[in-house]
């Protein structure tokens, strides 16, 4: 069961397991809020090994009847509320899904699975909940967990119980905790999509503070790859750090993003730039992110496949092809909820 499997990593997650692996069932658990869309997976919804289940993590009783009518053997957990500035506004919702939802599928799991051996529950989180980074160095599967937003605190947390059921309940469970995503099918309330979507309609780009805000990049059908790794031939009880070796500032990144679009839009060079606008920076806002993905890389063999300017200009394709996915998910309530938002994480 993939738990967030209409979301945009989940989705990827998905139809990667779904085409890969013919001989499993794959359950897709989602109870599709406002970023969950089964239009990202039409290209495989007819698939014979693919299930769809609408569904809330809060719900207990019908996580445990889940189970028994699919005979759940493993789950990679994705479902999460994600996005920082809604956690700043709303932090309950965090502390219902992220948290009391992790803590009610390892309950379901832990009861249901009589024999905890052969079977695995593995927690996708953040690089967030290490907190934010000076200007030099980088986190590891050691580092302390210091969250700064009630949406990391609420991984934090969840990553915690992850760990504590794996000591006293001998379950056994993974963490992995990977840097900011980017790709197709992310809803456009996060950097890239939004910034992609206002360059299209020509409206403003909403630039934090001083822009210099600095994050680690990861194609997110890089992060598929690597969570399939971790799945198969990851060790019970460990953590893998999951990150692009990619540190762009924000500023710099939104600039890149202009160039590629006035080409691709056949607009004059410096033409979207003039959409950057600096807004007040948030509260908790983490200065830098960067991973050390080394143990992945070495233990697992796992590494980006694509640089981040072949990623981005991918990105940006499919978006274009896609303007009727794109109108859809920002139209009516879609349209007034991310516009009231800004999107550097």
């Amino acid at each position: 069961m993939i738990t967030g499997g209409a979301g945009f990593i989940g989705s990827h997650v998905v139809r990667l397991f779904v085409r890969k692996y013919p001989q499993y069932t794959i359950i897709n658990l989602d109870a599709l809020t406002y970023a969950g869309n089964l239009e990202n997976l039409k290209d495989i919804e007819s698939a014979p090994n693919y299930r769809f289940v609408k569904a809330d993590i809060l719900n207990q009783a019908g996580l445990e009847k889940i189970f028994d009518e699919y005979g759940i053997t493993d789950i990679i957990h994705l479902a999460a509320e994600s996005h920082v500035d809604r956690s700043i506004v709303s932090p309950l919702d965090f502390v219902y899904t992220n948290i009391i939802g992790t803590v009610n599928l390892l309950n379901t799991a832990r009861h249901k699975w009589a024999e905890p051996a052969g079977h695995l529950f593995y927690h996708v989180s953040t690089d967030e909940v290490f907190g934010s980074l000076g200007e030099k160095g980088f986190f590891s599967e050691t580092s302390p967990y210091a969250p700064n937003s009630p949406y990391s605190a609420s991984k934090a947390s969840s990553d915690h119980f992850v760990r504590a059921y794996h000591e006293t309940y001998h379950l056994d469970t993974i963490v992995s905790n990977c840097s900011n995503n980017y790709g197709p099918n992310h809803f456009p309330e996060k950097l890239i999509p939004l910034f992609i979507n206002n360059i299209i309609q020509r409206k403003p780009l909403p630039v934090y503070g001083d822009g210099k805000f600095t994050r680690d990049w990861l194609y997110v059908k890089d992060h598929a790859r690597a969570i399939d790794l971790v799945f198969h031939n990851g060790k019970p009880g460990e953590t893998y750090n999951i990150g692009g070796f990619n540190e762009w500032k924000n500023i710099d990144l939104v600039k890149l993003l202009c160039t590629l679009m006035d080409v691709k839009l056949g607009r004059a060079a410096g033409d979207s730039e003039q959409l950057i606008t600096y807004v007040k920076d948030r509260p908790g806002h983490d200065r830098r992110y960067a991973i050390d993905a080394t143990k992945i890389s070495s233990e697992l063999g796992w590494k980006p496949s694509v640089t981040f300017e072949q990623g981005l200009s991918e990105t940006i394709d499919w978006y274009l092809n896609n303007t009727e996915w794109l109108n859809h998910v920002t139209s009516g309530s879609y349209q007034t909820y991310y516009e009231s938002m800004y999107a550097n994480r």
